[in-house]
């Protein structure tokens, strides 16, 4: 039998339940998807046979690659028809969602079928209104599909009290936001290897192209001018490049070590070659980073959480459409510069040579990416309660 997918009410087979556990994470704005993406892949972690299903409201627009097992895609009106047959045939064991609690239908049979549902990230603007005065209050029962609510908000939680929501079930914690869980490194080489640079500046290009190698070394050329010992680490964004990026090293006039071969950086190198395995150490070792891959501005980007969540102060192209928001955000704090030439390149590196610019930097976007870090805690914490007391109740009939 064809079934119609809730992708903005056009026919199409849905495909088949995966087996096992199913979380479904319903985003409302691009920035909740990427979190609820990144919640889903931690879940996945502790639970092996964890699927992650998405969706969205239908004027989302999304970028960047999807972070779940099965995209659905933006729901449809909320009918009785429509909200029955998804929930019949996807029978999430537990769901969160964010924005307002408009979708009344579908959250009663997400209740009805026994599914917790968490409600997280509700903000003031995004309260359910009394529709009339002169007509009956129907914003508890748009409540009473959801077992659990989580707002920033201290006025969201009482007014939701006065609406008669249990207080019991609501908790008052951060924005949701995407948090970074960084490369870790090891301790012993990151004590030798501070040891060996000393107080000598040292600056990253980290997940660099190839075709993006000789203007950064252009750039670090002419910062050599004013900062003669400064010390440049190229992390190439692959390793297959390696081979390439040596020669142009080599024809570069500029002195280099290669960590990949077991080279470490002497007084007199100016640039050190190594793969992206390190990042962990480099970023705890580089108190400027470049997130490259992004100089081409027609380029997706990379993530900057790592090495913002490890301390450094961020540069980056303008390609960083996979990650906008998250590069907006940095840089609203602070935190983050976009550079758009080899002069901008260079000046910025020396600007942030000083070390109380670069720190001020590295701590506002530390506090920017650790700041939702006990919501995802909370999140993970409650969602895999719900899926164990939903195992329990399937074990017990």
């Amino acid at each position: 039998m064809q079934r119609r997918s809730m992708n903005s009410g056009r026919s199409s087979v849905l495909q088949p339940r995966p087996k096992g556990e199913l979380l479904w994470v319903h985003a409302t704005t691009p920035e909740r998807y990427l979190a609820l993406c990144d919640i889903g892949r931690r879940l996945k972690s502790l639970r092996p046979d964890l699927s992650v299903m998405a969706s969205w409201e239908p004027d989302l627009r999304l970028t960047g690659t999807v972070g779940c097992d099965i995209p659905v895609g933006p729901l449809a009106e909320d009918t009785l028809a429509e909200a029955r047959e998804f929930v019949q045939h996807w029978q999430p064991d537990a769901c969160i969602w964010t924005g307002p609690p408009s979708r009344r239908i579908m959250l009663r049979h997400l209740r009805d079928q026994g599914t917790g549902v968490l409600l997280a990230d509700l903000l003031d603007a995004e309260m359910p209104h009394r529709a009339s005065r002169w007509l009956p209050d129907q914003r508890r029962r748009m409540l009473e599909g959801l077992t659990c609510i989580l707002t920033p908000s201290k006025s969201v939680r009482d007014r939701l009290v006065r609406l008669g929501f249990p207080a019991e079930r609501l908790e008052v914690a951060g924005k949701l936001r995407v948090s970074a869980i960084p490369p870790s490194c090891n301790d012993e080489e990151l004590a030798a290897m501070q040891l060996t640079l000393g107080s000598r500046p040292i600056w990253l290009a980290a997940h660099v192209k190839l075709d993006e190698l000789s203007r950064i070394l252009d750039a670090h050329r002419t910062a050599l001018r004013l900062l003669h010992r400064l010390l440049l680490v190229v992390a190439l964004d692959n390793t297959a490049d390696l081979e390439a990026a040596r020669s142009l090293l080599q024809n570069s006039g500029l002195s280099f070590a290669d960590w990949e071969t077991g080279g470490e950086p002497e007084d007199f190198n100016q640039v050190l070659l190594t793969g992206g395995e390190d990042l962990g150490l480099w970023y705890r070792l580089s108190p400027v980073a470049l997130i490259a891959s992004s100089l081409d501005p027609a380029a997706q980007g990379q993530s900057p959480l790592d090495a913002a969540a490890l301390g450094s102060a961020l540069l980056h192209g303008p390609g960083i459409h996979a990650h906008r928001e998250l590069y907006d955000r940095l840089a609203k704090v602070g935190a983050a510069v976009q550079v758009q030439t080899q002069s901008e390149m260079s000046d910025t590196v020396v600007a942030l040579s000083a070390p109380d610019k670069a720190a001020e930097m590295a701590l506002a976007g530390w506090q920017s990416v650790t700041e939702s870090a006990a919501t995802t805690d909370i999140l993970l914490e409650k969602v895999q309660t719900f899926l164990d007391q939903h195992e329990d109740s399937d074990a017990g009939t």
